[in-house]
């Protein structure tokens, strides 16, 4: 509680420190830096990561904390540390002015400033860098090697000299005039021709012979390739390269090759390179296409998928899978469309994923239906383009042309062992989904299926499901569930299915060697879904920490605790975090961090790593706890901080974590025992001549008579006694984000925080709960009886508050100002106006219909247009705008792809033909959310300008007071204030 204290304290005695602190403005965005990339060597000596500008040139730092060594590169990222820990392997990018500068001048792609490659060898200040570098790889398990592939070369032609125009002119004469010699010499040629009887226009046999071939098909040549051993800095170099790649533990080296245009002795190539021997065989050679390729765990097997007999331009081009062992000669075709085990009227999928198992003895991959050619007879501007919908079709026309590039490239998973000549099939129409299982070694696949239940899909937001296990050997399919809400998985050790039933609440594994079901979590009498869930649906579940060795407990999360349970409901759960602890009364959310990107079981017996969340205070910290016995805190304890997701050091007590809270921008630390850290990063120091904030924790009781909670941000020079406008943001439920920083950023639609209450405003940031089918009233109930009882503290004038929100927070906004004179001013991004015309619509993102936002999703009205209409009129703030007296401008984007933008013209329109103060901004090409900077900075500044002529009595834009005619489009923004 100390700390809490503290942070309350925060907001008044820095007052006196912050008077002569400048308010944010508009220039600072670019240069507000954040961490990147970050990463830490497997001995954990050596940090790496990327300190980044909103805009601009960042940099890459390397670091070793014990011994204080620190090397910064300007505008290095992607960078990948070598599995022994000595060298870092990174790129450079251009300056960021010579980039935008070639963008300016237009330049090709070919001409743009490219990327170098810098080597490292860590602890050394050495550089090796290497100019116009496309890409790199290093081995995933073993260190020594790096391949990198340089860029086309951009060689200029030699430019011959250009005569002057006297010279131009006698060149011009003497053409002319040998070509009038050549045509009196072809012409007397033909006239002896004649006179012997021969046609020279009739070309000979011999001739006819001697005629060149029609060009080849152009192909896409690759580039250069430069295969360096790290440990010895010898370089092997490799032409043509368009594709490579190394085994795991650098066993194995594979290139692709291309043929070289109009050098046919030159042919595309697959080339294996054993790195211990450095022996080179060509495996394949003479393909048109090679793709997918996979390389088994210890690199002694390659299988992929080629094409070769077919004309570049063909129609219809059947692909092979192909197959090497190192010991062979060369690959070998394995499957094709006629192999034993392929369906009639089905081939191999250039699409598919090739993949070995675990053990090397099984290899997966794809097959798909074969497609009748493209009809190259039919006319373009003589054919009808039609979308014809029809009400038994499994996805509505929108979502089939979403879905329809993985339509067209949808494959279906089968096997084949090496050394066979058959495959099994597993994966099917009815069975689409298919996962393999124990990485692969597994003799059974989980195949799902949705088929039948699609259609309900548009209402429901999700569909039944069924699940099969099918037998890797045999392809014996057996039934597992039937039409379920869930979402199934294989145990890691391949012995059980376990899934999530939503209607029943519960947990269920289903042991594949006795085929039966389980309810494993029946006896956990607290709720294992979510317990504030406020929508009209099945409540979500917390999820499962995973599984200990062996498929042995199954750990499950319930809001707070961790419960380990028996997969065949052999033993009663019991209590992982342990119930001496009381975690459930005190409020206290344990989830586990898994610090090993391989990890596949939880070592239970062993300290976990947990972040821990104080659910009343907002407190966090990460603990190092040791089950089955009272917890010791290895861990800082909670603070007024968020933590990011650590990263440990793979062979050593070594961690990289990030540490903010509001008042301080994300750093890195680095630590042996998450005890005693070291910050390593000092981000945005600048922020200290800036007038900040402080946020703290606000309770009140709603007109619902149930207490809620918020966030208020204050000004860092903030006095009590005076009178502050306010804005209210809100979406959902903020207020766990208390201690989060947010940096002063144009802003993507949404309020930023940080810049206005710098700029002299208090921000409220209230929670909103729920009921079924009175949405808007919920956000009225909430919002406004948090607003005045924010004003009643008496530091907020009342009568300078506004609204700010996006998308749910925007139709909240419109809604609430129908409801309330409250507020002086409001700004809605994106949103629904009239429930009655969205609710047919369609998110043109997905294709999917928005029936089901109504009745089961976030619009909360849980009914059907057709039950209760009045739900949706009584919801839709444009039946009630007559009562709008607060000025709104709404943020409707042309193509915005999550709500129809006519919403925003339907309130726009409305409340223009009843005289009311309202202004529409429509971002053209942009979707739901700003994406590009330049419009997030064009908002940010009239958002500024709007709440400052609002709500401080400052001048309005011109945009405000006369808006922008199309005649002016591109010319005036209208952001000039007179």
């Amino acid at each position: 509680m100390k700390l809490l204290i503290f942070s309350f304290v925060l907001s008044i005695p820095f007052s006196s420190f912050a008077q002569n602190k400048k308010p944010l403005d508009h220039s600072v965005y670019d240069n507000w830096k954040s961490i990147g990339e970050r990463m830490i060597s497997n001995d954990g000596k050596f940090v790496i990561y990327t300190v980044n500008p909103q805009e601009g040139d960042g940099e890459l730092i390397i670091q070793n904390p014990e011994t204080k060594y620190k090397k910064t590169i300007a505008r290095g990222y992607s960078a990948a540390i070598t599995e022994d820990s000595r060298f870092v392997v990174f790129k450079i990018k251009p300056l960021f002015a010579d980039t935008r500068q070639a963008k300016i001048k237009k330049k090709t792609a070919d001409e743009m400033p490219k990327d170098s490659l810098a080597i490292i060898e860590l602890g050394k200040d050495s550089v090796i860098k290497i100019a116009k570098v496309k890409s790199y790889k290093i081995p995933e398990k073993a260190g020594g090697w790096l391949a990198y592939l340089l860029e086309k070369s951009t060689d200029a032609p030699k430019v011959k000299a250009v005569p002057d125009s006297a010279s131009q002119l006698s060149n011009m004469q003497r053409m002319i005039d040998s070509l009038a010699k050549v045509a009196d010499s072809l012409r007397l040629k033909m006239q002896e021709a004649q006179e012997k009887g021969i046609n020279i226009l009739t070309p000979s046999k011999k001739d006819k012979a001697a005629a060149p071939k029609p060009e080849a098909e152009k192909v896409e040549e690759g580039t250069e390739l430069v295969l360096r051993n790290l440990l010895t800095g010898s370089e092997k170099k490799y032409k043509l390269v368009n594709e490579y790649f190394f085994s795991k533990n650098a066993a194995t080296f594979i290139a692709e090759t291309s043929a070289k245009n109009n050098d046919s002795l030159i042919k595309a190539t697959v080339l294996w390179i054993d790195l211990a021997t450095s022996k080179e065989s060509i495996i394949l050679k003479k393909f048109n296409d090679a793709k997918n390729y996979a390389l088994n765990e210890d690199g002694t097997q390659l299988a992929f998928v080629a094409e070769r007999d077919s004309v570049a331009k063909a129609l219809t081009k059947f692909y092979q899978l192909w197959y090497y062992h190192k010991s062979d000669d060369s690959a070998a075709m394995i499957a094709d469309k006629n192999t034993v085990g392929m369906k009639l009227g089905s081939t191999v999928s250039e699409n598919g994923n090739v993949l070995f198992s675990k053990d090397g003895k099984k290899l997966f991959f794809g097959t798909a239906v074969i497609k009748p050619p493209k009809d190259t007879t039919l006319v373009d501007f003589e054919t009808v383009k039609l979308d014809v919908w029809h009400y038994n079709d499994d996805y509505l026309q929108p979502q089939q042309l979403k879905q329809l590039d993985n339509e067209l490239k949808r494959s279906y998973l089968a096997v084949i062992k090496p050394g066979e000549n058959k495959m099994l099939q597993l994966g099917s129409e009815g069975a689409e989904q298919v996962s393999i299982v124990d990485e692969g070694n597994a003799d059974w696949v989980l195949a799902e299926s949705n088929k039948g239940n699609r259609i309900e899909g548009q209402w429901m937001g999700r569909t039944k499901s069924s699940a099969y296990v099918i037998n890797t050997e045999t392809g014996q399919r057996k039934m597992v569930a039937q039409n379920l809400y869930v979402n199934y998985n294989a145990s890691p050790a391949g012995k059980y299915l376990y899934w999530y039933d939503d209607a029943k609440k519960s947990y269920f594994t289903y042991n594949v060697a006795t085929g039966v079901t389980k309810n494993v979590s029946e006896k956990i009498k607290v709720p294992l879904y979510d317990e504030e869930n406020d929508v009209p649906d099945y409540p979500n579940a917390y999820g499962t920490m995973g599984w200990s060795a062996e498929d042995k407990n199954l750990l499950i999360y319930d809001r707070y605790e961790v419960w380990n349970t028996n997969p065949d409901a052999a033993a009663a759960p019991i209590q992982l975090i342990g119930p001496n602890q009381g975690v459930r009364k005190k409020k206290i959310t344990y989830r586990y961090i898994s610090t090993d990107r391989e990890e596949r079981f939880i070592d239970i017996s062993k300290p976990l790593l947990f972040r821990i969340f104080d659910n009343n205070s907002k407190l966090a910290a990460l603990e190092m706890s040791m089950p089955d016995a009272p917890y010791h805190f290895f861990a800082n304890k909670l603070t007024g901080n968020v933590y990011g997701i650590p990263t440990k050091a793979k062979n050593a007590q070594a961690f990289l974590y990030s540490k903010e809270n509001y008042t301080s921008s994300p750093n890195l630390y680095y630590s042996t025992d998450l005890k005693n850290a070291e910050m390593l990063s000092n981000n945005n120091p600048q922020q200290k001549d800036y007038n900040w904030g402080t946020a703290e924790l606000f309770k009140w009781k709603s007109y619902t008579g149930k207490e809620s909670e918020g966030i208020i941000y204050k000004p860092e020079d903030f006095d009590p006694k005076k009178k502050y406008p306010m804005i209210a943001y809100f979406y959902e439920k903020l207020s766990d984000g208390l201690y989060g920083y947010i940096p002063p950023a144009p802003t993507p639609s949404r309020l930023n925080i940080s810049f206005f209450v710098s700029r002299g405003y208090v921000v409220f940031a209230p929670n909103i709960s729920y009921t079924t089918g009175h949405p808007g009233m919920d956000a009225y109930n909430y919002v406004v009886s948090g607003a005045r009882a924010v004003a009643k503290l008496g530091y907020v004038d009342s009568t300078k508050m506004a609204l700010q929100g996006q998308s749910w927070g925007g139709y909240q906004i419109a809604f609430i100002i129908t409801k309330t004179r409250l507020f002086a001013a409001a700004w809605a991004g994106a949103p629904v106006a009239n429930m009655t015309s969205a609710y047919g619509g369609i998110r043109w993102g997905t294709g999917l219909n928005r029936q089901f936002q109504y009745e089961r999703s976030q619009s909360r009205i849980g009914a059907t247009l057709w039950e209760k209409p009045q739900l949706y009129i009584e919801n839709s703030p444009l039946f009630h705008l007559p009562k709008v007296t607060t000025p709104l401008v709404i943020m409707s984007n042309d193509a915005d792809d999550a709500v129809p933008w006519y919403q925003g013209i339907e309130m726009f329109t409305a409340m223009r033909r009843l005289n009311k103060s309202v202004w529409l901004l429509v971002y053209n090409g942009e979707a739901h959310n700003l994406i590009e900077r330049k419009n997030r900075k064009d908002i940010q500044i009239r958002e500024q300008q709007f709440f400052d002529w609002k709500l401080k009595g400052e001048k309005p834009a011109k945009w405000i007071t006369d808006g922008v005619p199309a005649t002016q489009k591109g010319i005036d923004w209208g952001l000039k204030v007179e």
